[in-house]
Parts: C-alpha cells; structure tokens; sequence
C-alpha cells in the first residue's frame, strides 16, 4: 500500500550500504534506513544533551555553586608536584 505521507531520496553510497548490511537484518532497506535514522537521531540528540549538561556541571563549578570541587586544594596540589 502506497504511503500517503512525503517521501525522501537517499543515495546508497558505500557507507550507508555498509550500514545496512552490518545492521538492516532482514527488514526491507527502506524500513532500516527509518530505523538507522531515527536511532542516529537519539544518538545526536543524546551526546547533545550530555555536552550541554557538561558544560552546565562546570559552569556551576566556575560559580562555587558545586562544593564538589575546592580550587584551593587543586592549586595546593599542583604546587606540590613541581
């Protein structure tokens, strides 16, 4: 049955064949190309949000909003090891 909803043109190039052979199973190729992208979609959005939330960790650091981390020993402890 014919989709009523847009279609996309993707050019099966080397890596993209590569991919489906090591991980398109026995799914139509059109089925795992979707399912590739959407996986590689929450891969994205996942390393997007760990980077973000990194750089919030250490921008509470920077602010002394995180007693975690006390600059003073860290100074301390470089001066020791010259």
């Amino acid at each position: 049955m014919a989709s009523a909803k847009p279609r996309i043109q993707v050019t099966l190039d080397t890596e993209l064949s590569a991919a489906l052979a090591e991980l398109g199973g026995a799914e139509p190729r059109s089925r795992a190309v979707r399912d590739l992208a959407i996986r590689g979609a929450e891969a994205i959005r996942a390393e997007r949000d760990a980077r973000s939330e990194a750089r919030e960790h250490l921008q509470r650091i920077a602010t002394g909003e995180d007693d975690g981390y006390d600059f003073a020993v860290t100074e301390r402890l470089h001066a020791e090891r010259r």
